[in-house]
């Protein structure tokens, strides 16, 4: 005798449809598995993921200006504009005030004698930054005006600069040697990657056999890129196949994010030369695209306002990671803003610790969220240059042009296709030492866990972090952080690190269709479909998870075509919506509803994952992660009951 449906949604929720006494054990055991599993992923990621050191404290500009006079008392270059950035309070953002009182707020600043108040630059008007100009006869006055609830910050205007050091170079002559085929890497036709001893350093040519950073976005912000033919530019010959987005400039200078220094491009090289293409080098993440914005000038200086501007910009306009091979010994409250707001929009910062060799990060790399990478020679040694300290995350090659270790006739410089100093109509291949060269390394790596999946920036350096191998064998010191990046154990790791997880989480879905959905009470034809909807629903889930061949070919097949990563992050995809869109459409179709219960259930472990096991940021959600876990929790809930309703017994 066929079962009686269950006539209310209350019974559905309280029996998950159960009929039968080894239906409701198995929705039990099922339930109990999968809040012990989601439990112990929980505390595993938390204990293992979030980010080391503090938000650089907002400050008085007074301490500010007196950290750089005694810097510069000791033949330090200039470290502050001698203006101030005033930080009003974002009224959108319920910081309160509104625009017509920041408005008039402002005028009133501005009509003091000896003040000008302007814009500090791209972003500033949206983000209320402005910069105050003083001539100093009315700075009692200024003083009381800015203690305004207005007001959410005063500093002074920090310069941070190109790391000391960083353009120790010697040329490299071009050479015919071809790299001989190694198992179990990608071989490359690159006739100067013999001389590259960084990128084996760390294990790039290995991780290329499963990526190369297909459709992921890197900020290279920096003195530029010379990323094509312009006004007094020229493209580099060993970028011709490497993709870019249109560049920005938030400085004087060359526009469009072009290189009129030579810093930007040897960065943007070591992060995505073009590579097999039979001339010069490689670079780490070769297939990635590069977005190249210029905040440093020709002297390779610049003030915070362009950078943190400049942060923002490829925070809104897609890019994935962000390098900053620049800095400065001094904090600022409104750069550490910007790499928060970039970690909250899904983007990973990466930046230099310095080359001033003491045991203290410079900022930006000391500020929370961002990634602090000191360098390593070829002997897996700190370098004679690098900063160290407590705010040491990994290392990375960064090299020693004065030496020769390896025995190639060549210095142990980091070698990469760049515009002759200070010359961008001509280019050359150019060895660089700094930890300015150590930072686009990890950025590279970076892009690579990106592109396997990986775009939490938590759980992207929580990955780079957990392979890095430690010289010294511990795991963790004040001069390696976790120890040297390893791109192939990286990609690894983002590939498969996670599959216990997956597989449980598809396992145990497919427990609670077996007793929840009710699919194996059916009769006759309603069983063909039954059973077909569970094997859908089995398929869907293990597939949205990578954990069967076919739907990882066919996820990657997906991913390529609407760009790695790039749809990873919107609300509107990571939700119920295509399940309940697909069952609008189709459930009247003779034939369609394993397929719904399969789509269903797939999405339901999908999101599921994503809010338990592997958290994703949503780019288009407003608010803190815990709301982007509630929205994909809540749409997993939706996907899973949408699941039920299709594949219950009918009438």
């Amino acid at each position: 005798m066929p079962n009686a449906p269950i006539s209310s949604f209350r019974a559905r929720v309280a029996g998950f449809g159960a009929s039968t006494p080894w239906q409701r054990r198995v929705n039990l055991g099922a339930g109990l598995g999968l809040l012990a599993l989601a439990g112990s992923i929980a505390i595993e990621h938390g204990a293992c993921s979030g980010d080391d050191g503090l938000a650089a404290e907002a400050i008085t500009p007074a301490v500010v200006a007196a950290a750089a006079a005694e810097l510069e008392a000791h033949g330090g270059s200039p470290w502050t504009t001698g203006n101030l950035l005033l930080d009003l309070v974002e009224p959108d953002d319920g910081e309160g005030g509104s625009e017509s009182e920041i408005a008039a707020y402002v005028s009133t600043l501005d009509a003091l004698a000896g003040i000008e108040v302007e814009p500090a630059g791209f972003y500033s008007e949206g983000e209320h930054l402005f910069r105050i100009r003083t001539d100093g006869s009315h700075d009692a006055e200024l003083q009381a005006l800015l203690d305004d609830p207005l007001t959410e910050g005063v500093e002074a205007e920090v310069i941070y600069a190109l790391p000391s050091d960083a353009m120790s170079a010697a040329d490299a002559s071009p050479d015919d040697g071809v790299e001989i085929d190694k198992p179990g890497r990608m071989p490359v036709d690159d006739p100067m990657f013999k001389l590259q001893w960084h990128m084996e350093q760390i294990h790039a040519p290995e991780a290329w056999t499963d990526t190369r950073g297909e459709g992921v976005v890197v900020a290279v912000i920096d003195t530029g890129v010379a990323w094509k033919d312009a006004a007094g530019v020229k493209r580099l010959p060993d970028m011709a196949g490497t993709e870019f987005v249109d560049g920005e400039s938030f400085i004087a200078g060359l526009p469009e994010g072009l290189d009129d220094h030579a810093h930007g491009s040897h960065v943007a090289g070591t992060i995505a030369q073009t590579t097999n293409n039979g001339i010069g080098v490689t670079g780490v993440a070769h297939r990635a695209k590069i977005m190249p914005l210029k905040v440093l000038s020709k002297d390779g200086r610049g003030s915070v306002p362009g950078i943190a501007n400049a942060i923002r910009f490829a925070a809104d306009h897609g890019a994935h990671v962000i390098n900053m091979s620049l800095g400065g010994p001094l904090p600022s409250r409104v750069l550490a803003k910007a790499i928060e707001y970039a970690h909250a929009k899904g983007v990973i910062t990466v930046c230099a610790a310095g080359n001033d060799h003491r045991s203290r990060v410079g900022y930006p790399a000391a500020n929370k969220f961002a990634v602090a990478v000191s360098a390593t020679d070829y002997n897996r040694e700190l370098t004679f240059y690098s900063n160290w300290g407590a705010d040491i995350d990994v290392a990375a090659p960064g090299g020693d042009t004065r030496a020769d270790r390896n025995g190639d006739g060549a210095p142990d410089g980091v070698l990469q296709n760049t515009i002759r100093i200070g010359q961008p109509l001509e280019n050359d291949y150019l060895w660089f030492q700094g930890t300015s060269m150590a930072s686009p390394h990890a950025a590279g790596v970076a892009a690579l866990i990106v592109a396997s999946g990986v775009t939490n920036p938590s759980e992207v350096e929580k990955v780079m972090k957990a392979t890095a191998v430690h010289p010294r064998n511990v795991k963790w010191d004040e001069k390696f952080g976790a120890g040297i990046i390893d791109a192939k154990a990286a990609v690894s790791t983002a590939n498969e690190g996670y599959a216990p997880e997956r597989a449980g989480l598809a396992g145990l879905l497919a427990l609670l269709a077996i007793g929840g959905l009710g699919l194996g009470t059916l009769r006759g034809r309603a069983r063909w479909l039954g059973a077909a909807g569970l094997f859908g629903g089995v398929a869907a889930a293990s597939g949205a998870l990578g954990t069967t061949p076919l739907a990882y070919g066919l996820a990657s097949a997906g991913a390529g075509w609407l760009g790695t990563a790039a749809w990873f992050g919107s609300p509107l995809l990571l939700s119920a919506a295509l399940p309940l869109g697909a069952a609008v459409l189709l459930l009247k179709v003779r034939g369609a509803r394993p397929v719904l219960v399969g789509l269903s259930l797939g999405s339901a472990a999908l999101l599921l994952h994503g809010a338990v096991a592997l958290p994703t940021l949503l780019t288009g959600l407003p608010g803190a992660e815990w709301i982007d876990r509630a929205w994909l929790a809540a749409n997993a809930a939706l996907a899973f009951a949408l699941a039920r309703r299709i594949g219950a017994p009918r009438e």
